[in-house]
């Protein structure tokens, strides 16, 4: 009885994936569904992810290495954030065409997961319920960061 049971052995990246909160209403048939979409890629140390002011086009999950978030050419100076494994960045791609706001740089040699906006909207067609989890988790991190903003701009010096 046993051979009609088939056990996966559950990925690093998929148990990356199961601990971010972009995921986290996923069950594991859904989330294998979007694991089958992300594209694994490599950057090497000082490898420039994305510039500021390119068009963003895909979200990225830190798998393996840190990344640097900062302004323009300005990785020492203009440092804005440094992100570790399990972080999701540039998800406003998923939402709208609007340039990205920072450059993105590995620290370390990085591995990340990818995902398009493309194969997102497809899967917005093909699997509407899961889009619609991450749509929501989406807003709800995005809503999280602005109030975080505004009540640190509150603040007095």
């Amino acid at each position: 009885m046993l051979g009609l049971f088939h056990f996966r052995k559950e990925t690093e990246r998929l148990t990356t994936l199961r601990q971010l909160p972009l995921f986290a209403t996923l069950s594991g048939p859904e989330l294998r569904v979007v694991d089958g979409l992300l594209h694994e890629r490599r950057f090497l140390k000082g490898e420039i992810i994305f510039d500021e002011g390119e068009e963003g086009q895909t979200v990225y999950v830190i798998i393996s290495g840190r990344v640097l978030i900062c302004r323009q050419g300005e990785p020492e100076t203009g440092k804005i954030t440094e992100l570790e494994p399990g972080v999701v960045f540039g998800e406003l791609a998923l939402l709208d065409d609007a340039p990205r706001a920072a450059q993105a740089r590995a620290v370390d040699d990085c591995v990340l997961a990818s995902l398009s906006r493309g194969d997102f909207e497809s899967l917005l067609d093909t699997h509407a319920v899961i889009a619609s989890k991450i749509s929501l988790q989406l807003a709800r991190q995005l809503g999280r960061q602005l109030r975080e903003r505004s009540a640190t701009d509150r603040k007095p010096l």
